[in-house]
């Protein structure tokens, strides 16, 4: 799941209105919308407000935060794959 559709989904079962998370993490409402659909990436203070005021694991939603900002910077690339592992190697060093 994407961290949109992740971050939406866990609004929803708290019956939390876009409006009403965007001011508990002081934002306007369409930034809130344009996080949910895809088309802005929250920073990472923000994600730690918005895993707060949604009660869900701040690992977790930071974990998803950053796999989407890196899918979202190779996810053209036509080794995509062998780069990741690139990665994953440079971190076990």
């Amino acid at each position: 799941m994407d961290l949109g559709s992740l971050i939406k989904n866990e609004r929803e079962k708290k019956d939390l209105l876009m409006r009403q998370l965007a001011s508990i993490i002081d934002v306007d409402t369409s930034m809130i919308s344009k996080i949910e659909n895809g088309y802005r990436n929250p920073t990472k203070e923000q994600i730690n407000k918005i895993a707060s005021a949604l009660e869900i694991d701040n690992k977790m939603l930071l974990s998803t935060w950053y796999a989407e900002k890196i899918y979202q910077d190779i996810r053209d690339e036509d080794k995509a794959l062998e780069i990741l592992k690139l990665v994953e190697k440079r971190i076990k060093e």
